[in-house]
């Protein structure tokens, strides 16, 4: 693929804007990269180094958006919720978010800060799933 081109459900699409890591959201991007929360720090541990067989990249910039873990190889997004998403208000523009990165042929897959912390292998496993077989 070419730059300036996407690939979305097999199609190449010309695009004529950055979608990925915009210049203008970089300060932001390095902020939460160096304030990463516990439960960010405990996942990034097992994703990192393609540990789990492919590169993820942290704070990754796609449009206006910053998502906690991205890997481009699968195209999967890796969103870690803190208390704060369980408001309605917040569900209402995580789905709003989700169907965003869907329209750009992305998956979001979501875990809690309690899932993270108590759970590590699980949300492993779980992943571990995802990256064997994308489509179930």
């Amino acid at each position: 693929m070419k730059k300036g081109e996407l690939l979305i459900k097999g199609v190449r699409i010309k695009t004529m804007q950055k979608i990925f890591n915009k210049t203008e959201y970089k300060e932001r991007r390095q902020t939460l990269g160096s304030d990463m929360t516990e439960p960010e720090q405990r996942l990034w541990s097992i994703l990192k180094n393609k540990q789990m067989g492919v590169k993820f990249r942290r704070q990754h910039g796609i449009g206006h958006y910053i998502v906690d873990f991205y890997s481009s190889e699968i195209k999967l997004v890796i969103e870690v919720d803190g208390e704060s998403h369980g408001t309605e208000e917040a569900q209402a523009y995580d789905q709003i978010r989700e169907n965003d990165m869907v329209n750009l042929g992305l998956y979001t897959l979501r875990f809690s800060n309690q899932e993270v912390m108590q759970n590590l292998q699980g949300v492993f496993d779980c992943l571990q799933r995802y990256i064997n077989d994308p489509q179930n």
